[in-house]
């Protein structure tokens, strides 16, 4: 039996009774707009958003909080067709939606571009069916640029590695222009911080850490900088 198969039920089980709690409290947050409208950054002046999916968002959480410039991670779900995603929704690949992590940074901090660093290097870019122990689209890595700057920047970023023989290939991650971001339900925001044993129970497991080293040697993770 593979990994996934494994994995991937002991995920929802631990989640299980946290749904339920969730879905009675009403704490599903909601975006006004439709699915696919354009993302429009909703901060102000002095803060910019990226928006990343890497597979599992607890662990895109846990990779970007630490770098310095990065104010807030907000998981939630985008790119798919459905108003309003619950977690139920988007697993169920159904929904077209993918788990996702909103970034709010501090531009004069930290760039666009240390931020792709620190994506790239947090995932497997050559998987088109998932990341590391999930499967299916709702784990794809994909890169939704907020605003034409960010599509150039995330472009040339790709292209740097695709011209680079010590990065991983075939890189399939695609670049799209961000459109509406649903923010996860409450249980999921800093899961990792908030159920420390379930998480490391789950990342462990998934072999995310084992995998990342063997695709991006020491440049695995990004050292918080």
């Amino acid at each position: 039996m593979n990994q996934a198969v494994i994995v991937r039920p002991a995920r929802l089980a631990l989640l299980g009774g946290l749904v339920i709690a969730s879905l009675l409290a009403g704490t599903a947050l909601a975006a006004d707009a439709g699915p696919q409208v354009v993302f429009k950054p909703d901060v102000g002046p002095d803060k910019s958003v990226a928006i990343f999916a890497g597979g599992c968002f607890w662990c895109m959480e846990q990779a970007f909080d630490p770098i310095k410039g990065v104010q807030a991670t907000i998981s939630g779900y985008t790119g798919g067709h459905v108003d309003n995603p619950t977690y139920g929704d988007v697993t169920s690949e159904d929904s077209g939606h993918t788990e996702a992590l909103k970034v709010i940074y501090d531009p004069k901090t930290v760039t666009y571009d240390r931020l792709l660093q620190v994506f790239w290097h947090n995932v497997d870019p050559t998987d088109s069916s998932g990341q590391f122990c999930d499967r299916g689209d709702s784990y794809r890595s994909e890169i939704f640029a907020v605003g034409d700057n960010q599509i150039q920047t995330a472009e040339a970023s790709k292209k740097a590695l695709l011209a680079d023989k010590s990065a991983p290939s075939p890189i399939v991650t695609k670049i799209v222009p961000a459109v509406t971001f649903y923010p996860a339900e409450a249980y999921h925001q800093d899961y990792y911080k908030k159920n420390p044993l379930r998480y490391k129970f789950y990342h462990n497991a998934c072999r995310r850490d084992a995998t990342l080293d063997k695709l991006w040697g020491n440049k695995a993770r990004t050292p918080a900088r």
